[in-house]
């Protein structure tokens, strides 16, 4: 258990953050709409997070790489709490967006480096199980979340919301405090000034590394593709919910739950036999199985297909993002971590931006259902390249840790 002391401080860390995530975003939402009164005023607001993340992440990997990760993360956590005790003070709408923006700058320097600090944190051999048990930490946060906030709001305004989200950001860098320092001192010192040619260089370094070892990037890619198929399949879901198959708003929210015991199903089964379970098993059926939830629930003629589609999809994608992010961690160099998936993070900003709004326009001219099908049906191609491209043979390299720690690591490793 020793050696479980600071993953288990840094997992209560993942979960304050992500139920405070979860209040402030649900809180937002409503200050907007009684603002504006306005759909229009929210899509807005979806869309400054991934706008934020092309403005930031083209040079952020190459400061996350060169500073010290955990006083980043930190000082990254002040800031976003700051920010957010402003909110309630802004006289209009445009400011509130315009410090939004720099809220998602911030949020989208903190996903790599938490990356990259995780990474140097945990050992190789728990790194499986400290991810299946993250998602489980996440998925509790999605059910917890919008259930404190529905009683902050009960007890105050959505501006009380913000401020418990403001203290909670407080005390995640608190957590964060308590933490080991991980980087050397020779990557301490290793610090230069975030210059055009820096970054252009270190560019350069994260295309040579992708053309030197193309599984590992072509992993990652599929890996990002499935996190662009489901926001932008997941923009309709709502509407194709509510439109095609006539829920109510209880029924939609026991949608949304079963959702979330489905990953936490799959969380607790994956935390249990992270030995047994191979990275290439997670990472080739989950996205296949995903894949195929999505076609089910936009084939589903009611409540009941609906809710066996949403859960298909929490329990497979847990087992995917599990996979991915062990293989990640396990395959990129951690020296240039923070630059991999910074650059890389950008591309896939771009693609959920153009696909969603691709999506949402031809369900307005065409019909939710189709539409649903047919970015289904992409995604189960997706999928079955996922399955190709882990199962080929002259892949087995790449799985050969898994093999060695799974027989040198029993389950008392924990």
């Amino acid at each position: 258990m020793s050696r479980w002391k600071y993953p288990f401080i840094l997992l209560g860390g993942i979960g304050i953050s992500n139920i405070g995530a979860w209040v402030y975003l649900i809180a937002l939402n409503l200050i907007l709409l009684n603002k504006t009164g306005s759909p229009l005023a929210i899509a807005i607001l979806y869309i400054l997070g991934p706008v934020a993340t092309i403005c930031t992440n083209a040079w952020a990997g190459s400061l996350i790489d060169r500073v010290n990760t955990r006083r980043l993360m930190m000082g990254l956590d002040i800031f976003r709490a700051m920010s957010i005790t402003l909110i309630p003070t802004l006289p209009s709408t445009i400011y509130i967006y315009v410090l939004v923006f720099f809220i998602n700058m911030a949020s989208a320097i903190f996903q790599p480096t938490s990356m990259v600090y995780m990474t140097k944190l945990i050992p190789e051999v728990d790194r499986q199980r400290f991810n299946a048990l993250r998602s489980f930490i996440n998925s509790c946060g999605s059910l917890i979340g919008p259930a404190v906030a529905g009683m902050l709001f009960w007890l105050g305004t959505p501006y009380t919301a913000i401020y418990i989200n403001a203290l909670a950001l407080f005390f995640s860098a608190f957590i964060i405090r308590m933490l080991p320092n991980v980087d050397t001192i020779q990557q301490q010192s290793d610090r230069q000034k975030l210059m055009w040619n820096l970054i252009k260089n270190d560019f350069l370094v994260v295309v040579s590394f992708s053309k030197n070892d193309i599984f590992i990037t072509k992993i990652y890619l599929l890996f990002s593709g499935i996190t662009i198929f489901m926001t932008a399949i997941d923009s309709l879901e709502a509407a194709f919910a509510k439109g095609a198959l006539l829920l109510s708003d209880t029924h939609y929210g026991f949608l949304l739950s079963v959702f979330g015991t489905g990953i936490i199903i799959a969380s607790i089964i994956n935390a249990a036999f992270s030995k047994q379970l191979g990275v290439k098993l997670l990472i080739g059926l989950g996205t296949l199985f995903t894949s195929i939830g999505y076609l089910v629930f936009y084939s589903a003629s009611g409540f009941i297909s609906a809710g066996f589609a949403v859960f298909l999809i929490g329990f497979a994608v847990t087992f995917a993002n599990t996979g991915y992010l062990t293989f990640y961690q396990n395959h990129v160099p951690v020296t240039m971590m923070g630059r991999f998936g910074s650059i890389f993070s950008v591309i896939e900003a771009v693609c959920i931006v153009v696909l969603t709004m691709l999506i949402g326009l031809a369900a307005e001219l065409i019909e939710i259902r189709p539409v649903g099908l047919i970015a289904s049906g992409a995604f189960l191609v997706l999928g079955l390249l996922a399955l190709k491209a882990v199962v080929g043979a002259k892949r087995r390299e790449y799985f050969k840790n898994e093999t060695v720690n799974r027989k040198g690591e029993g389950l008392s490793g924990m």
